[in-house]
C-alpha cells in the first residue's frame, strides 16, 4: 500500500535509568536530616543548660557522676560478726560524713581569719602590729605568718630574744587558737647571712626561735598537748628571692587539719 503523504513516522525514544542515582541519588538527604537532627537536639541541649539555675545543672552533673560502690556480704556462720564484715568496701556513710567533717572544719578555721581581722581592726597598735602578719589557708591547715620587716623585727638582731610586738601577736593568737581544738605546728625560718661569716649559726638560731614562740603560746594559755611539731628550718625556704631579704625571717603557725594531724 502506498504511504500517505499525511502519515507521519512514529519515533519513539527511551531514556537509559541509572539505578543508583549517581550524584542525584536521595541518600544524602537521609544523612543531612540526621545531621539537622542531631544539631537541633545539641542546640536545645545549651538552652536548656543556659536556662536552669546553677543547683538544677549540679543535680544534672551528679546524676552523670561517678557512684560508690558497696559490696555486702554474709556474716557467715562462725557467730555474730564471725565471717566477713557487712561491707569491706569504703562506707558511703563514712565518706559522706568525712566530707561534711572536712567541709565543717574548713569553715572553722575561715572563721578565724575573719575573727583575727576584726581583731586587728580595735586600734591603731594592734593594727600596726599585723602588719607583720599574714594568712592563707593551705591543704596543712590554716597558716598564721608572723615576719619581719625591713624597719621592724620581731626579735633582737641574731638572737631568740622576743621584741614586744611579737609578744603581743603570740597572745592575740593564742587566744584565738584557744577557740578550736586543731593541733598546731611551729616552724621558724630565717634570711641567708652573708657568706663571709665563719659560723653560720641559722639552724640552731631557728630552733631557738620555734621553740621561744612555743613558750609564749604555752605562757598564753595553750596547752603543750595541742603542739604537735616545733620546727627550726634555717634559710632553707625563703619567700623572698633575696636570700638576705628580712622578709625570709618568718615564724609560721599552722592549725593543722585533723586527718593531717592524725
Amino acid at each position: 500500500m502506498p504511504r500517505s503523504d499525511n502519515v507521519r513516522p512514529v519515533i519513539i525514544k527511551r531514556k537509559k535509568k541509572n539505578a543508583d542515582g549517581g550524584h542525584h541519588g536521595g541518600a544524602w538527604k537521609v544523612a543531612y536530616a540526621d545531621f539537622v537532627t542531631a544539631m537541633m537536639a545539641f542546640f536545645l541541649m545549651l538552652w536548656l543548660l543556659g536556662s536552669v539555675t546553677d543547683d538544677k545543672r549540679q543535680g544534672i552533673a551528679d546524676y552523670f557522676s561517678e557512684t560508690y560502690a558497696i559490696e555486702s556480704h554474709s556474716s557467715g556462720s562462725d557467730g555474730v560478726m564471725g565471717g566477713m564484715s557487712l561491707s569491706h568496701e569504703s562506707s558511703l556513710t563514712d565518706v559522706i560524713a568525712t566530707r561534711e567533717r572536712s567541709l565543717s572544719e574548713a569553715s572553722a578555721l575561715e572563721s578565724l581569719v575573719r575573727v583575727l581581722e576584726s581583731i586587728a581592726a580595735q586600734d591603731a597598735a594592734l593594727s600596726d602590729a599585723f602588719n607583720h602578719v599574714a594568712i592563707r589557708m593551705t591543704d596543712e591547715g590554716l597558716v598564721v605568718e608572723l615576719f619581719d620587716l625591713e624597719d621592724a623585727t620581731l626579735f633582737d638582731q641574731q638572737t631568740a630574744e622576743a621584741r614586744p610586738v611579737l609578744r603581743l601577736l603570740t597572745s592575740v593568737i593564742a587566744e584565738v587558737f584557744a577557740t578550736v581544738t586543731n593541733q598546731i605546728a611551729i616552724g621558724a625560718h630565717t634570711r641567708s647571712l652573708p657568706a663571709v661569716i665563719l659560723d653560720n649559726e641559722v639552724w640552731p638560731l631557728t630552733v631557738s626561735r620555734a621553740q621561744a614562740v612555743h613558750v609564749m603560746l604555752m605562757e598564753d594559755g595553750l596547752p603543750d598537748a595541742r603542739f604537735q611539731r616545733v620546727t627550726g628550718h634555717a634559710d632553707r625556704s625563703a619567700v623572698d628571692p633575696r636570700p638576705t631579704a628580712a622578709r625570709n625571717s618568718r615564724v609560721e603557725l599552722v592549725l593543722l587539719r585533723s586527718d593531717i594531724a592524725q
